[in-house]
């Protein structure tokens, strides 16, 4: 598995990772402990080694991450995240220092490690100055506690801030072939303070692997399900895009998921996406995207195709977009 290296202070993970998330939360009923801890040491036999999660996934889904990586801890990096009240999204954001040192120690303790070698905060809280939060982290960094220092979904102001107090590895943030938006300002102040990028949803929450047609259905718990980017117009709508890519992908002896991953892993040699899966032969996939090789003609084929699509639907409902930015 070929690595990359995010940021100035020496973390280097594999391309891609392996998103936590879905295992148990967010998609439906969790996976099987015992089927999700072979799915996450297959991953790590297949060479990856950079596994995200987060407070806020619950408590269970650090702790299987933890177990499952306990054999190898010292092979792979592991990822987490604070900054929501209580690790609950819909209570609100809280990154106050206190709070920050808090999730620090239960996430360890869950974790079952020493320290946590990436530490993100999850969504920006405006009630704290940046400084503050970049503070807390440094002091748990000179600790030992923590190794690297991360952002997730936030803007290019408040990264400059964070940066120039604790030195910011990454920033995590949605990016694809369906949600381009980090091209206009992130990937150039990245690329500026020398911050690797690590795309969540790098699949477009599945929809970019072929699988999700006009037809398909989505449980309650499914958070697909509440999104307008998949409701019946828009999907029918946005599944022109996935016409490009298959094309491509049939001549490329690929599968249009390979094709979205590896045009991200094209777009920059410091992005690192960390698609997610509950399922042996998609891990498998993703990781042979590793492999596929896009020429700059492909490149510019696929961006003359894509560029005809405009995708419909927002990425989140009213509802959800309130509670990340409250």
């Amino acid at each position: 598995m070929k690595k990359r290296k995010l940021g100035p202070a020496g973390l280097e993970v594999s391309a891609p990772g392996l998103g936590c998330m879905g295992l148990s939360h967010g998609y439906g009923p969790a996976t099987d402990v015992a089927e999700a801890t072979r799915l996450i040491r297959a991953a790590v036999d297949l060479g990856v080694t950079f596994f995200d999660t987060a407070e806020a996934y619950g408590e269970a889904n650090e702790r299987l991450v933890g177990t499952a990586l306990a054999p190898v801890r010292d092979q792979v990096v592991i990822a987490t995240k604070f900054g929501f009240k209580e690790g609950a999204p819909a209570q609100g954001l809280d990154s106050r220092p206190a709070r920050i040192r808090l999730v620090a120690e239960q996430s360890l303790r869950r974790l079952g490690t020493d320290r946590i070698d990436l530490f993100y905060q999850h969504r920006v809280d405006p009630s704290v100055p940046m400084e503050d939060v970049a503070g807390a982290v440094r002091d748990l960094i000179r600790e030992g506690k923590v190794k690297y220092f991360g952002l997730s979904g936030a803007g290019p102001d408040a990264i400059r801030r964070a940066h120039a107090v604790q030195p910011v590895s990454a920033l995590q943030s949605e990016y694809s072939l369906w949600w381009r938006e980090p091209e206009q300002s992130m990937l150039p102040t990245l690329k500026a303070l020398g911050i690797g990028f690590v795309p969540f949803s790098p699949l477009g929450r599945g929809f970019l692997t072929g699988a999700i047609t006009a037809d398909s259905t989505f449980g309650s718990g499914d958070i697909r399900s509440s999104l307008p980017c998949f409701e019946a117009e828009a999907r029918q709508a946005n599944l022109a895009l996935l016409d490009f890519i298959k094309q491509l992908a049939e001549r490329k002896q690929a599968t249009p998921a390979q094709i979205a991953l590896a045009w991200l892993l094209a777009q920059k040699p410091w992005i690192a996406p960390i698609p997610g899966t509950t399922k042996l032969d998609r891990l498998q996939e993703n990781v042979g995207a590793a492999k596929v090789a896009l020429t700059p003609d492909d490149l510019r084929q696929l961006e003359q195709a894509i560029s005809q699509v405009a995708i419909q639907g927002e990425r989140y409902s009213a509802q959800m977009q309130q509670a990340i930015n409250r």
